[in-house]
């Protein structure tokens, strides 16, 4: 098990603070310079106590890894248009499918190569694949016999391209080369 350090309870805390002004609806508040310190501060401890027994689970060996401009304009690039896009996507695809008269389902596992080497970048794909309507990340696999290259096992409603690449390109769109930008 990893041993916390203070850059990472730090790190932690920034992020869940910032979190936690957000949720709490305190951002527009303190834009209009009427924040209520009470809230902001019952935040504060939260986030404190949250950081100190999670930043060893949570946080990138790389503290502040996140807060690099680049990599946090591509989080945000990507939380804003890249996912939503692909997520609309998949829903419209998955409602056209749903009201045709003839359902257009071919169901099936299929392995798909992954050129990421980070975990948290394999984490981040592996749950946006599965919470996009149709797919279901189902196990994260590294073949020995192909220089470690990383595959996913995904359980598709479409599984009718025979081509792992194409299966991969319709799966991820441009999910992971955002995620490379952020993690990589």
């Amino acid at each position: 098990m990893k041993k916390t350090t203070a850059k990472a309870v730090i790190s932690t805390f920034i992020i869940g603070f910032i979190f936690w002004i957000l949720i709490t609806g305190q951002a527009v508040s303190i834009l209009n310079g009427k924040a209520s310190a009470e809230i902001l501060a019952a935040g504060a401890l939260v986030c404190l106590a949250a950081a100190c027994f999670s930043a060893r689970f949570f946080i990138h060996e790389r503290a502040f890894h996140l807060f690099d401009p680049r990599r946090l304009g591509a989080f945000l690039v990507y939380c804003l248009i890249i996912f939503p896009v692909e997520l609309i996507r998949a829903n419209v695809d998955m409602a056209f499918r749903a009201l045709s008269p003839k359902l257009r389902i071919d169901p099936g596992i299929v392995k798909i190569p992954v050129g990421l080497s980070s975990e948290y970048g394999q984490a981040m794909l592996a749950d946006s694949i599965t919470l996009t309507p149709g797919t279901i990340t189902m196990d994260v696999a590294e073949d020995t016999e192909d220089d470690n290259k990383t595959y996913f096992y995904i359980h598709w409603i479409d599984a009718s391209a025979e081509d792992p690449q194409a299966a991969g390109e319709a799966i991820k769109g441009g999910m992971e080369k955002y995620i490379r930008r952020i993690w990589e």
